[in-house]
């Protein structure tokens, strides 16, 4: 892959960041649900400076990347997407919001798979763990709400 190529990939992750951030936004001003509200407030900061990082990548490349790595439990994988409305129930908001997150991790995984470049492979790789931090984060939120039973 190219220096070319890499900034262009970088910049079409940024636009992914921007629609990301503006997808919770819209939520977070939809939901009547506070804890809902708050929580896709949250994303939508976390996805703001995730667009901070990736631009800085098209002036510089990072020398490493590091993310805590996270599980994938794949809890909501299958489930249909639901539909965006104002009265969104918080559990079908994680849900959009936790396939979302899964489009993301599975482009960067996608590159970084289709890379030859040892510094961009491992650049899309800490990207895509990036995404599944967030996924996870999102799943355990989703697992405590729909099956409080399990506590």
């Amino acid at each position: 892959m190219t220096k070319d190529e890499f900034k262009n990939i970088i910049s079409f992750a940024i636009e992914g960041e921007v629609e990301a951030f503006t997808f919770y936004q819209a939520v977070a001003d939809k939901a009547k649900d506070k804890k809902l509200k708050d929580l896709f407030n949250d994303l939508a900061k976390d996805e703001a400076q995730h667009r901070v990082l990736l631009e800085e990548f098209l002036t510089k490349t990072p020398s490493s990347l590091h993310f805590a790595e996270s599980k994938d439990y794949k809890v909501v994988d299958e489930l249909p997407v639901p539909p965006l409305t104002p009265d969104l129930k918080p559990l079908d908001g994680l849900v959009i919001a936790i396939r979302k997150e899964l489009g993301a991790m599975q482009m960067y995984t996608r590159l970084a798979q289709a890379n030859t470049d040892a510094g961009q492979k491992n650049t899309f790789l800490e990207l895509a763990s990036m995404e599944r931090g967030h996924k996870s984060r999102l799943e355990d939120i989703y697992t405590n709400m729909a099956f409080p039973e399990a506590w």
